[in-house]
């Protein structure tokens, strides 16, 4: 399918900003200071909130974008954004709540924690259910992006951690360094198990045709590229893929498994990680979209 920067920056962003809320009610980053609680609270809600205003850029009516909002009963986008908005509410009072002093219950940090986490899955859901699309329809879709959410947050919440001039353990730079190799282990196997998934439908079977030979349009459909040949034709070289997805392992998963090991405590080094995890990570989603086939292209090449 046809890569959309908007959707792209939508499910980066949004996802590294819900990941670093995830560490943050549950209390890793001790924010002391007014400056530090502003300043912390204000990086979180911009990051998820930019990835979901991102998101309706990709709409042919983004000014419509909230009547998705209405149909949460049926639609992963809506409650995707149903839970966004709940969230997002909830950490602006969290943070509030900090601000004047006020001691959040645990019972609050941990339905804020489990809403956050339910809104990446229900982002994840969007493209998982789509049954259309055999490479996403795959329930290691969703743990990918729960996993890369709780690994690039907690790398950004580090990052945070040493500007604010606060201790880094050693407990918590392995636990790091575990989970960011561990979110790269899933989407190796993301890549080979989802990745080898192939549509199960064919011109043949569309035409009722199986076990009669291989079936072929005596002419093509159309005289020249549509809007679905434009969105869901789109077609990477397997080269220039192998590429990409070398430069999305090196940046997203080496630079920073590079600094955990080398330089966990190191303000600059920890900043320069979290760019690179983030550009990786880019480059990943842009390969998420790229390398998906859907089931319509049957129709124009015989092939999906």
């Amino acid at each position: 399918m046809r890569p959309a920067w908007s959707l792209i920056f939508f499910t980066t962003m949004s996802g590294l900003g819900l990941g670093l809320a995830g560490w943050i009610v549950i209390g890793l980053l001790p924010l002391m200071t007014v400056s530090s609680l502003i300043g912390v609270g204000v990086l979180t809600l911009f990051l998820i909130g930019a990835g979901l205003l991102s998101s309706t850029f990709h709409l042919g009516h983004p000014e419509r974008a909230w009547r998705a909002l209405s149909q949460w009963r049926s639609s992963w986008l809506s409650r995707e954004g149903v839970l966004a908005a709940i969230v997002m509410a909830g950490l602006a009072g969290w943070f509030a709540a900090g601000y004047l002093g006020m001691i959040v219950p645990l019972w609050a940090n941990i339905a804020l924690l489990v809403l956050i986490y339910a809104t990446v899955y229900a982002t994840s859901m969007i493209y998982a259910s789509l049954k259309t699309v055999a490479r996403w329809y795959h329930p290691l879709t969703p743990a990918c992006y729960l996993m890369f959410a709780a690994a690039g947050g907690l790398l950004a919440s580090l990052a945070l951690l040493s500007l604010l001039g606060l201790p880094i353990t050693a407990a918590l730079a392995q636990a790091a360094l575990v989970l960011m190799l561990s979110a790269w282990g899933v989407k190796f196997a993301w890549w080979r198990v989802a990745g080898m998934a192939r549509n199960q439908g064919s011109i043949e079977s569309a035409t009722g045709l199986v076990g009669m030979g291989a079936v072929r349009p005596l002419m093509p459909p159309h005289t020249e590229e549509n809007y679905l040949q434009h969105e869901m034709g789109f077609v990477v070289a397997r080269k220039h893929a192998d590429k990409l997805r070398m430069i999305a392992i090196g940046l997203g998963g080496v630079v920073p498994v590079l600094v955990l090991l080398m330089a966990p405590a190191s303000a600059s080094a920890l900043a320069f990680g979290l760019i690179a995890h983030v550009a990786g990570m880019f480059v990943e989603r842009w390969l998420f979209f790229a390398e998906a086939r859907h089931v319509v292209t049957l129709y124009y090449e015989g092939a999906a």
